[in-house]
């Protein structure tokens, strides 16, 4: 049997190993309820000035990106479409939040809204640090 790196893999041979694995959980996490999942912020023309994306997995949300147009930062709409992302995935049943921010990044803007920070990756991904902060909902 012989193995090989591959810089760049397929998109295809990222889900091949992706759907093993996914089948190997199978057995622990069945019927366990997974989609994404996002709440935006519009002006006239449809753009979008703000936005935030994850997944309702089991009982938690998870929060992947949460982005604000710096023409509207300090107006609190990034504490307002969190917030309702948050509210709607209280409503579907989860309890917790799971997010990850860089030090150069929100961490203090998250705890302002009640996350707590629960672990750090240091020189991640070099010379940064990484947080990751939980709340419950």
């Amino acid at each position: 049997m012989n193995t090989t790196i591959v810089v760049n893999p397929s998109t295809e041979d990222i889900q091949e190993i992706r759907n093993g694995l996914i089948e190997h959980n199978s057995p622990y996490l069945k019927e366990l309820r997974r989609y994404d999942i996002a709440n935006f912020r519009h002006i006239e023309n449809g753009k979008k000035k703000a936005g935030v994306t994850g997944e309702i997995w089991g009982n938690w949300l998870l929060v992947h990106f949460l982005w604000v147009d710096k023409s509207e930062k300090g107006q609190g709409l990034g504490s307002a479409i969190l917030l309702e992302l948050e509210q709607y995935a209280k409503e579907q049943g989860c309890h917790s939040c799971l997010l990850d921010t860089f030090s150069f990044q929100a961490r203090p803007f998250y705890e302002k809204l009640g996350y707590s920070h629960v672990m750090t990756m240091d020189d991640f991904p070099v010379e940064t640090k990484k947080f990751f902060l939980v709340k419950a909902l």
